[in-house]
C-alpha cells in the first residue's frame, strides 16, 4: 500500500489531483486546513493488498473468543466516482463542502469502528488474563459506579489478594472516598442556604431539619428565612410550618437584604435559608449564584446543594457540574426511597469531592432524616443493584474499560 498527500487550495482541486494521478480507487486517510488551502491524504492499493483490514489480535490473546472482524475497507471508505460526480455537478464552495463534510463522516465511521474493535480486543484479552479483576469491574458497573473510579479502586488493591477479599476491600475502599459532614450542624448550628434543581424537596428538608431542632433544642435561636418568591406557596409553606413549630420566619425578595436581616438576629444559632429551584441549564444560573454567594459570605454563610437520588445519573451528575457555581460546602441527599440505583449519584458527589450531609427518604417530618453514613450509603447502592437484578454485558463493559484494560493488573 502506498501513501501520498496532494495539496490544493480547496477540496475540489484536491479531490481532482488525486483523480487524475490515482483514478477512483484511492482511499482516503485524512483530510486537513491548512494556511493555503485544504491537505488529503490517500491510499492506494496494490493487486496483492487485501481489501479487509487485517484484524489486530494481541499475541496472548490467542485462543479466547474470536472478535468481531473489522468491516472491509470498501465498505466504510468513499466511492470516488460518485463524489467526484458530485463535486463536478455543483460548482463552488457549496460543493467543496459537501464533498469535504462526507469524507469527514467516512473518516469518522472508520475511527469509530477502529477503536470498537479495539476495545473488544482490549476487555477480551483483560478477561482471560485477569478474570477476577473483569469480574470486580463488572460488579461495580452493575451499581452504577462510573468507569474511572471503577479503574481507580482496582488500581488500589494490592497483588495477589484473593477475589473475595478484593471485594470486601473495592466496597471498603469506595466508602473512605465518600465523605460526610456527621450531624454538626444540628448539633452545634449554623447558617445554610440550599440551592437546587425544581422540585427536589429543599423545603421539605428545611422542615425536617427545623423540626429535628426543636426536638434537641427548643424553638428559641432559630430562624427559617424564604428567599423564593417564584414557586407559588413557597413562602407560605414555610410561614405555615413556623407557626407550627413556634419558629420565627422571614420572606426576603433578594438576597442582599440577609445581611441586614441576620443583623437583627444575633441570638439565632440555626438559620436555614430557602431559595427558588433552578434548572441545572437555567440561562441565569451562574447570576443568582454570583449574587446569593456575595450575600453569603457576607454573613458567614453557607450553601448546600440538595439533589434528588431519585433522578437518573446523568441529571445527577449535570446537576454537580452546573451547581458548582454556588460552591456548596456539602450536599443534601433526598427521596433516597425513590432511588433505582444509587452508585452514578454516589461517583458524582465523589468526582466533585462534595461531603454529604443528611439523606431523606419519605416524606414524614422529622422521622425521614438522617445524617449521612458513608457505609451505608455504599451498602445501599449494593442493595439496589441486587434489588432490581441490573446487569452489565460484554458490549457495555468493553466500552467503559476497552481504552483503560491495558493498565488493569
Amino acid at each position: 500500500m502506498n501513501i501520498k498527500t496532494y495539496t490544493a487550495k480547496d477540496m475540489r482541486s484536491a479531490l481532482r489531483q488525486v483523480r487524475e494521478e490515482q483514478g477512483a480507487d484511492a482511499v482516503i486517510l485524512s483530510t486537513r486546513h491548512l494556511p493555503e488551502g485544504v491537505e488529503v491524504a490517500v491510499a492506494i492499493e496494490s493487486q496483492k493488498d487485501e481489501v479487509a483490514l487485517p484484524e489486530v489480535v494481541p499475541a496472548r490473546a490467542a485462543g479466547m473468543a474470536a472478535a468481531p472482524s473489522v468491516a472491509p475497507a470498501a465498505a466504510v471508505q468513499p466511492d470516488f466516482a460518485s463524489l467526484l460526480a458530485q463535486v463536478s455537478a455543483q460548482p463552488g464552495t457549496e460543493a467543496a463542502s459537501l464533498a469535504e463534510a462526507r469524507v469527514g463522516d467516512e473518516l469518522r465511521g472508520m475511527r469509530h469502528l477502529l477503536e470498537w474493535q479495539l476495545s473488544q480486543l482490549a476487555w477480551n484479552d483483560l478477561t482471560r488474563r485477569a478474570p477476577a479483576a473483569a469480574e470486580l469491574l463488572k460488579e461495580l458497573t452493575t451499581v452504577g459506579i462510573t468507569a474511572p473510579l471503577a479503574a481507580e479502586l482496582l488500581g488500589e488493591l494490592p497483588d495477589g489478594v484473593r477475589f473475595a477479599d478484593a471485594q470486601r476491600r473495592v466496597l471498603a475502599q469506595l466508602s473512605r472516598r465518600l465523605t460526610v459532614t456527621g450531624d454538626d450542624l444540628l448539633d452545634k448550628g449554623g447558617r445554610v442556604a440550599f440551592v437546587g434543581p425544581t422540585g427536589v424537596g429543599k423545603t421539605t428538608a428545611i422542615a425536617k431539619l427545623a423540626a429535628r431542632w426543636v426536638m434537641r433544642h427548643g424553638m428559641r435561636h432559630i430562624a427559617l428565612v424564604s428567599l423564593d418568591d417564584q414557586r407559588f406557596g413557597a413562602e407560605e409553606q414555610l410561614r405555615v410550618l413556623g407557626r407550627l413549630l413556634g419558629v420565627e420566619c422571614y420572606a426576603l425578595a433578594d438576597a442582599a437584604e440577609l445581611p441586614q436581616l441576620l443583623s437583627r438576629l444575633p441570638d439565632c444559632r440555626l438559620v436555614l435559608i430557602d431559595t427558588a429551584g433552578v434548572a441545572p441549564r437555567d440561562a441565569t444560573l451562574e447570576s443568582r449564584a454570583s449574587s446569593l454567594n456575595d450575600a453569603l459570605s457576607r454573613i458567614g454563610a453557607q450553601c448546600w446543594l440538595t439533589l434528588s437520588a431519585g433522578s437518573q445519573s446523568a441529571v445527577l451528575e449535570e446537576s454537580v457540574q452546573r451547581f458548582a457555581a454556588f460552591h456548596p460546602a456539602a450536599a443534601l441527599l433526598t427521596k433516597l426511597d425513590e432511588a433505582a440505583s444509587l452508585g452514578g449519584t454516589l461517583s458524582a458527589l465523589i468526582g466533585a469531592g462534595l461531603p454529604i450531609s443528611y439523606v431523606a427518604e419519605g416524606p414524614r417530618i422529622p422521622e425521614d432524616l438522617t445524617p449521612a453514613r458513608a457505609h451505608q450509603l455504599v451498602a445501599r447502592a449494593v442493595y439496589l443493584a441486587q434489588a432490581t437484578d441490573a446487569s452489565a454485558g460484554d458490549e457495555l463493559l468493553a466500552r467503559k474499560f476497552g481504552k483503560v484494560a491495558h493498565a488493569i493488573r
